[in-house]
């Protein structure tokens, strides 16, 4: 791939976005090789965790402009119902946790992206805005949903329209992402979260993405009935079964995603 590098390494599939010349931003072909490396990431069952994260100094800095103005190019409509509305589609309904390791800035469908994986984490110099009203467009790639919920309505009008630039900090403290770590163990920090995520019963953790995602247009009743469906499936599992077996015999678990 010419546009992301694509790894897979101790059941974690790491996408790195580069082009960090133009601070990632995305073009045609960087959507779509960043969509077939989430297809990929869909059928190996030997991925069990996603990373996410950029090369340089940002995480991405949102749509390349000179794609959108350019008169011979795909359409502003095009360009999010091809690119970016499957990419956060494919992350939110992909039944493996994705965490994203936000490394720089992340604006824009950038930013938007990075809300809508599982667990986000910044390293400490990073920052995040929403960019969009600054050229009169509004917030796409799913984050008229996310960031309401992330940091409440209000919040998330405030930072939509004027978009500020937030720091890492700032975000973890609205409820924006999960955690900063130091610039200099960011990394380390970020491969190790993915890691873990990847050593745990994978399969209960893709069931509870299920349910997260159903709640928030269900009604409570709606919701513990799919509880139920949901937690007869995962009791089913082979890593239930592990996990209690481990449990009562004092050892630590070995779980498989099945």
């Amino acid at each position: 791939m010419q546009y992301i590098d694509f790894s897979i390494a101790n059941h974690v599939a790491r996408i790195t976005f580069n082009r960090p010349q133009v601070f990632n931003s995305m073009h045609h072909d960087m959507r779509m090789e960043i969509l077939e490396a989430l297809s990929v990431c869909e059928i190996d069952s030997g991925i069990r965790a996603v990373l996410i994260t950029g090369s340089g100094k940002a995480f991405c800095a949102g749509e390349d402009l000179q794609e959108v103005t350019d008169p011979n190019g795909p359409s502003l409509a095009e360009i999010i119902a091809t690119g970016y509305n499957p990419i956060v589609s494919k992350i939110r309904n992909l039944e493996k946790p994705v965490v994203a390791a936000v490394n720089g800035v992340a604006a824009g469908a950038g930013a938007n992206i990075a809300l809508a994986c599982d667990i986000t984490v910044a390293t400490a110099s990073a920052s995040f805005t929403q960019a969009f009203s600054k050229i009169g467009l509004i917030p796409d790639s799913g984050g008229t949903w996310t960031l309401p919920r992330l940091v409440g309505f209000q919040r998330a009008t405030a930072l939509m329209m004027l978009s500020d630039k937030i720091s890492a900090t700032d975000a973890a403290a609205m409820g924006m992402i999960w955690k900063v770590f130091a610039d200099e163990t960011f990394l380390d920090e970020s491969i190790k979260l993915a890691e873990t995520l990847a050593q745990m019963p994978t399969k209960g953790l893709a069931l509870t993405k299920q349910a997260l995602n159903a709640s928030f247009s269900n009604s409570f009743e709606q919701q513990i009935a799919l509880e139920d469906k949901l937690q007869t499936i995962a009791g089913s599992t082979h890593d239930y079964k592990e996990g209690v077996a481990a449990f009562l015999e004092k050892r630590k678990p070995v779980f498989k995603g099945e």
